[in-house]
């Protein structure tokens, strides 16, 4: 349940300003004591590393909804704010926010990121439709930070509705073409497609679609909820092929299908990656750190004339991708040399 926005801008983000201000002004206080903890912490300076990052996303936190509220007053009080230009200036917000954030969250948490697949210079000039696998925190931050920063491009994001509980996001992603999901249960299916479609529709050579077809993290109780939801369907064939999947949930064809009908003409990308699955709760999070692993991400480009373009075969297609992105992560996750 996510609060109405009265309560998001004028409770939680002054909250989140207090909570930076309180944070920088007893900064010295805080390291003295995360230091004097990290020998009884396991890995090296733990709690100093934590300290750095929760202390560095409040400071970002407080610096975005500045700069926002000057772009709303910049903007005529917030009338032009959905113009080019300003939009513009928003996902450039977005570019620097993510490029500070990646950069100081892989170095403190000695996090490495490998990709391969087309290089970004294959992708100039076309409208794509990204379908990401959706696994470990901060996945989705990677993600749009890859397509903003490393391929140019200007997200659209189908997220969940819970990330406006951020402040910060729940302003800025609202006044970009994002379309925002909730597992309300009167929403009905088809009105969630229409959204998405809408999101998709129009898209130009800069512009980027992004959902997760899953519709959240892998879990295995997840994954077997979706393979029962499959069977309550009458879907078995479908059923039966997502229990040979054992990395990732059963994608949802319902939002895949309708972006591939609002966007014939864009290319399509899968993305797959792993190395932080494990990590599945706060707890799972704080015992690896500081982490000091391998993040690796795979991209594969379909060109729009080579999509199916009838509904059955993009359902057949979608799940083909799905056992090629599942077989990828289980040859990923194998020991060197076995």
């Amino acid at each position: 349940m996510v609060p109405p926005w009265w309560v998001r801008r004028l409770v939680l983000a002054p909250v989140v300003i207090a909570l930076a201000g309180v944070a920088v002004t007893t900064l010295p206080v805080w390291v003295l004591l995360s230091v004097l903890a990290s020998p009884l912490a396991p890995g090296r300076l733990r709690p100093l590393r934590v300290l750095w990052v929760a202390t560095l996303h409040l400071v970002l936190e407080t610096v975005l909804l500045v700069a926002l509220a000057g772009l709303w007053l910049a903007s005529g009080f917030g009338l032009l704010v959905r113009t080019p230009a300003f939009q513009r200036r928003h996902y450039g917000l977005v570019r620097w926010y993510l490029k500070v954030m990646y950069r100081e969250a892989t170095r403190a948490l000695r996090v490495t990121v490998q990709v391969s697949g087309p290089p970004p210079d294959e992708y100039l000039g076309r409208p794509l439709l990204v379908f990401c696998r959706h696994a470990g925190p901060g996945d989705s931050l990677l993600l749009i930070h890859a397509l903003i920063n490393w391929y140019a491009r200007e997200p659209r994001i189908v997220l969940k509705a819970t990330l406006q509980w951020d402040p910060a996001l729940d302003v800025l992603l609202n006044r970009l073409p994002n379309t925002f999901i909730s597992p309300a249960p009167d929403r009905l299916a088809e009105t969630v497609e229409a959204e998405i479609a809408a999101l998709a529709s129009g898209l130009d050579g800069d512009d980027a679609f992004v959902i997760f077809p899953e519709g959240g993290n892998f879990t295995e109780p997840r994954r077997r909820r979706a393979i029962e939801r499959l069977r309550r369907l009458g879907l078995h064939r479908m059923a039966r092929r997502a229990e040979q999947m054992r990395h990732v949930l059963a994608p949802r064809p319902g939002g895949v299908s309708a972006a591939l009908a609002a966007a014939p003409d864009a290319d399509v990308v899968w993305v797959a990656h792993t190395g932080v699955d494990h990590l599945l709760t706060v707890g799972d999070v704080w015992r690896e750190l500081p982490m000091d692993k391998v993040i690796t991400m795979r991209w594969w480009r379909v060109p729009a004339d080579e999509v199916p373009t009838d509904r059955d075969r993009q359902i057949d297609w979608l799940f083909s991708w799905w056992e090629r992105i599942d077989q990828w992560i289980h040859v990923q996750s194998r020991p060197p040399g076995s």
